[in-house]
């Protein structure tokens, strides 16, 4: 069996060699027993039918409060985060999702489209003098987190600062230990959150903020202030973060397979099915968030105890043989393409439609402007952003 040091998950030695680990142990140890620093145990899903299951499996749940299990000691500031969509079952997630769900709609996200293609235009207009950028800092990171900080009312200059709180939650395996050490820079994030939240109050906008916070003031039990703070926090954070890892492996993938982007760059009506060929030839989330077994669960071979956290691996279910001819192999016209990059079941990501539309925005708009877009280090010297739940580069250098 491939070694899987419970220290490295979100290690650069890793994450370098995620995909062919995956493929072991889809051959091997589908549903695979390993721990994480503090001794927790650890199951991860590698193959697509087991992955689909365990998405819909609703014996997997999202909130460890309901079944009690201890996610780390977390602290009342801690947690006042921690009480978002992500992390609840339903009835709770039916009636937090109901609530933002119509600002995503589709017909909603194709009205951003002037605006997504302005900011798109933008920055590269900012760059294109230089010759060179990373697309990570000059383009994939600031196009979401504008978009998002626009529908919801947060100062766009304030990017930086969030993308930083985004990184440290995000980044790394969470452990007891690693918690604790990043408490600081969780209250940090929640005290700027509060502060916005006590302005809309004292003075509503037309924006999505303000939306939430009188939904929060009508009562009823509809949402209360942990669930408004935690809910920004998620928009905020899975608002940007899919889509700067959707953007930069697009176009890593793109420049590494240049028949490929020759042929979209010849043919743009390809770039419905191309989005979607990114999506899972090379997913911006790597695994879902942690599920926990409410009993002894059976899957793929294995029986999970009560109380045990799962980890479905989406980047790994989107390469399995079983999923698609030649998983290895980008091609970007491949129909039907039954990735599953977005999630599944109750919890398929909210945003899908927003990612997809700043996906062929920014790729399309990237291989219109800058035919000549090369990489400027080896692909083998890009680093992987340490994170066990998100992958992209850390930096992506080109010129053009």
């Amino acid at each position: 069996m491939p070694t899987i040091d419970p220290v490295n998950l979100a290690s650069p030695e890793f994450k370098s060699n995620a995909y062919s680990i995956y493929a072991r142990l889809r051959a091997e140890e589908p549903v695979h027993r390993t721990t994480l620093p503090d001794g927790r145990v650890l199951w991860l899903v590698t193959r697509y039918e087991d992955c689909v299951a365990a998405l819909k499996d609703e014996r997997l749940v999202k909130d460890w409060r309901a079944i009690g299990v201890d996610l780390f000691g977390m602290d009342k500031e801690r947690m006042l985060l921690e009480r978002h969509m992500l992390n609840m079952d339903p009835p709770d997630h039916t009636r937090l999702r109901a609530i933002v769900n119509k600002a995503f709609t589709p017909r909603l996200v194709e009205g951003l489209r002037g605006r997504i293609q302005a900011i798109a235009d933008s920055l590269l207009d900012d760059v294109q003098e230089r010759g060179e950028m990373d697309v990570v800092a000059d383009y994939a990171f600031p196009l979401p987190i504008i978009v998002i900080a626009e529908m919801l009312g947060v100062p766009v200059e304030d990017r930086h600062r969030i993308r930083a709180w985004s990184d440290a939650i995000v980044g790394g395996v969470p452990t007891r230990e690693r918690v604790e050490r990043m408490g600081g820079m969780i209250k940090e994030f929640k005290d700027y959150l509060l502060a916005m939240v006590e302005e809309r109050r004292r003075a509503p906008r037309e924006d999505l903020l303000s939306a939430l916070v009188h939904v929060e003031e009508e009562g009823a039990g509809k949402l209360d202030e942990r669930e408004l703070l935690s809910m920004v926090f998620l928009l905020l954070v899975a608002g940007h973060e899919t889509t700067v890892n959707l953007i930069a492996n697009g176009i890593l993938a793109l420049l590494t397979h240049p028949a490929e982007k020759e042929k979209l760059r010849a043919d743009p009506s390809l770039m419905r099915s191309a989005i979607e060929e990114l999506l899972r030839y090379d997913s911006p989330v790597e695994t879902a968030t942690f599920r926990f077994a409410r009993e002894d669960v059976e899957l793929g071979g294995a029986v999970i105890p009560k109380g045990d956290v799962v980890v479905v691996v989406l980047g790994s279910a989107n390469r399995d043989p079983e999923l698609t001819p030649s998983p290895e192999t980008l091609d970007l016209a491949r129909e039907p393409n039954r990735h599953i990059a977005f999630g599944l079941g109750v919890h398929y990501c909210l945003g899908a439609p927003l990612a997809r539309l700043e996906g062929q925005i920014a790729i399309g708009t990237i291989l219109r402007r800058m035919p000549n877009l090369a990489l400027e280090v080896a692909p083998e010297a890009i680093q992987i952003r340490p994170s066990l739940i998100v992958r992209g580069p850390a930096a992506l250098p080109v010129s053009f």
